[in-house]
């Protein structure tokens, strides 16, 4: 039988919000055991919007799919002695602890390896010098704010990028290091800082380089693309796309789906703009919008569909949550990245698995998030071989909870 890519890899996880928690999805996703252990009642962030209309929170489950859900008395001595035994559990795939909370007292990488000493630890900070930051403070300082919209005051967006890159960043780390403690046989702490996950970005991205070698700051631009075609158009119902040409194939691709061709040759002479450049095509966009427009208000947005159409265009429709979920074959079953799942307290939903597919190895098929406490009995009978008397008086004396 051929396992998902990470069967066997056993993961602690002691989180709350987004970073660490879609860190470890991910690494669930692919087949690892995420353990994922709470106070009891739930952390900080298990009533967070939005809510079904029973309170349980679709943020939460979203982000905790594919994990086993374990509740501890983390403020009790023998609650927090259960959660250091499944961190150093035995195993050579096990002893791997992913947090995005404060790393001191029993939590500190050195008490933890103390009963493990190949104990891997990452963790994630708010800043380098290990002060705190979460998404909305770290992207206001990032310059993103400032060029977006079309002048004046900053625009934060709503998609929490520092926050998912961080996780990502987090399950890359976590395996890094995996792969190393089996070379060497050596623990490792992994610290990763959000901010520094923005300024890697920002200066991966160029823009600091800008600044640097061209005394450069991005202005907002709108939605138009900096350094190339690319703009919104309004279509004849009330809708927008998005039309983009980076390559001169996607640029005369326009020219043929509209039957604008020859008008739009007209615009490079005229401005004196090589037109098969991105540096051309970005100098003359207002006089290519002012050709395109009226194409584009003539037509719905189906029509605008049909006739890019196996065009070579490079566009997409503006879409809010409501029509992703309602037009969109790819946010559907019909794509192998969703199924449909129960999720308790909540009902049918689309759900989302891992994005990698792997030729050699199944995707697991999408899961629900478990409740909070769910597995409790079973991790503490199956990693520290826990007898059914030994668990009844852990329940008994409140330092565990099964499922709520």
């Amino acid at each position: 039988m051929t396992h998902p890519i990470l069967h066997g890899l056993r993961i602690v996880e002691v989180s709350a919000f987004i970073a660490a928690p879609i860190g470890g999805m991910t690494l669930a996703q692919m087949g690892a055991e995420v353990i994922r252990i709470d106070p009891i009642g739930g952390n900080i962030d298990l009533r967070r919007w939005p809510l079904a209309p029973s309170g349980t929170s679709l943020y939460w489950a979203s982000l905790n799919k594919r994990k086993r859900s374990v509740a501890l008395a983390l403020n009790t001595p023998e609650g927090r002695e259960i959660a250091r035994a499944l961190i150093a559990a035995p195993g050579e795939e096990a002893g791997i602890l992913l947090t995005n909370l404060p790393a001191s007292g029993w939590m500190g990488f050195d008490e933890l390896r103390k009963a493990r000493e190949d104990l891997i630890m990452l963790r994630l900070t708010g800043n380098h010098d290990g002060t705190g930051a979460v998404d909305y403070t770290v992207n206001c300082a990032s310059g993103f704010p400032m060029a977006t919209g079309r002048g004046g005051e900053p625009v934060n967006h709503v998609l929490p990028a520092w926050d998912i890159a961080a996780g990502l960043y987090l399950s890359t780390g976590l395996l890094a290091a995996e792969r190393a403690r089996r070379r060497d046989g050596q623990g490792r702490e992994v610290t990763l800082a959000l901010s520094d996950v923005m300024l890697a970005s920002v200066g991966n991205l160029g823009y600091l380089a800008d600044v640097a070698v061209n005394g450069t700051v991005r202005p907002p631009m709108g939605n138009e693309l900096y350094g190339a075609l690319g703009r919104d158009f309004e279509t004849a119902d009330g809708r927008r796309a998005m039309l983009v040409a980076i390559s001169e194939r996607q640029w005369r691709a326009i020219g043929k789906a509209t039957g604008l061709a020859e008008k739009l040759a007209m615009i490079g002479p005229l401005l004196d703009v090589d037109l098969s450049t991105e540096g051309g095509r970005f100098a003359a966009r207002r006089a290519i919008a002012a050709v395109l427009e009226p194409w584009f208000a003539a037509r719905t947005l189906p029509e605008v569909a049909a006739a890019f159409e196996g065009s070579g265009v490079l566009w997409g429709p503006y879409q809010d949550f409501g029509q992703l979920l309602a037009e969109d074959p790819r946010c559907s079953p019909a794509n192998p990245l969703f199924a449909t799942v129960d999720q308790p307290g909540a009902g049918p939903v689309l759900a989302p698995g891992v994005p990698l597919a792997f030729s050699s190895n199944p995707r697991p098929e999408p899961a629900a998030a478990p409740v909070l406490g769910q597995d409790t009995e079973a991790v503490l009978a199956e990693v520290l071989g826990l007898s059914t008397a030994a668990i009844g008086r852990l329940h008994d004396a409140g330092t565990i909870a099964g499922p709520t």
